[in-house]
């Protein structure tokens, strides 16, 4: 009989996402989840099991192969099935990444489970475990009570905490094999946009800009106070569009959902498309020369200002009291 959670833990390059960590911890704060265990899928799985051992898990499954070197759908969904059937968990959590937006469902049709998706919450309601997520652009919430007998969740990063690492802690490790075939598609090779180190979704601290900034040439004091508070570049789709910035770096609707501790928005006006992807930071800052810009209602701190004079002043208090500690 299905129980526990499977909580599948994503890696690119070697390296474990944060986000996944995150998962992990939550999914072992929810009293109808069960025992909770993880599964890596990579070329070097079991390098990472010990990273992950950090967090607790009951037990870890890895699938290591080269045909695991770069994400392949068929590949994971394969590999994701196989750890699933062994484990026989009641849910199956991911990180809402871009890989899990694609693996995720694809692995769902396999069993007719139901599918929730960028989770924020659980509601623990009659002894079941009820995900809440967005819907409508964040205009308001659903609360989903899962049927079908296993359920699929993949939750939104960096709305839950990360928990202190256990390094005493040890969990079994159980290498497994899926099933060896063909796939119809393989990526040959993986050329990579040049970008900023720090990825957008898991950025603690974002600093956007909007139409706001004038011009591609000025991102330069964007990410001056980027690189001075340790954060991430954003966007939003206006200069997207415009084709001032790579489509990567956009947050919104139809860009990255970002859940940071800070979020500094710079020239955006705030359209309800931009706000879809951002509402859920922590703190909103808001800049901008409008008094009656849309983001303001949003915003806990708003300054009505030219961002190209209070920018490079708060850029040089940031390095000021870094240079004091």
């Amino acid at each position: 009989m299905a129980n526990g959670t499977l909580v599948f833990i994503e890696q690119r390059d070697g390296h474990i996402k944060k986000a996944s960590l995150e998962t992990l911890c939550q999914a072992k704060k929810l009293n109808n989840a069960g025992p909770v265990s993880a599964v890596i899928v990579g070329e070097k799985a079991k390098e990472l099991a010990a990273q992950v051992q950090k967090y607790a898990p009951e037990k870890i499954y890895v699938l290591e192969g080269s045909e695991y070197s770069n994400y392949s759908t068929e590949a994971y969904a394969d590999a994701l099935d196989k750890a699933i059937k062994t484990a026989d968990p009641k849910f199956v959590f991911a990180a809402h990444t871009a890989m899990a937006k694609d693996l995720i469902p694809r692995v769902a049709a396999r069993f007719d489970a139901a599918c929730i998706s960028d989770v924020m919450e659980f509601q623990a309601e009659n002894g079941c475990l009820n995900p809440v997520r967005p819907m409508y652009s964040g205009k308001c919430y659903g609360m989903y009570d899962i049927k079908s007998a296993i359920g699929f969740i993949t939750i939104r990063p960096n709305v839950f905490a990360l928990d202190a690492a256990q390094d005493a802690h040890q969990a079994p490790v159980e290498e497994l094999k899926a099933e060896a075939k063909t796939p119809r598609a393989k990526v040959t090779s993986v050329h990579k946009a040049e970008g900023q180190k720090l990825e957008l979704g898991e950025a603690s601290i974002i600093v956007s800009g909007g139409r706001g900034i004038k011009g591609p040439e000025n991102w330069n004091v964007l990410q001056d106070l980027c690189d001075a508070m340790g954060g991430a570049l954003g966007a939003s789709r206006a200069v997207v569009d415009a084709g001032w910035i790579d489509h990567q770096f956009q947050v919104g609707q139809t860009g990255k959902t970002v859940s940071p501790q800070l979020y500094i928005a710079c020239g955006i006006s705030g359209a309800i498309q931009h706000l879809a992807g951002m509402s859920s930071s922590k703190i909103i800052v808001a800049i901008n020369k409008d008094k009656d810009a849309p983001i303001f209602k949003y915003a806990n701190y708003g300054v009505v200002g030219d961002i190209f004079e209070i920018l490079p002043k708060v850029t040089a208090e940031v390095k000021k009291m870094k240079e004091g500690q």
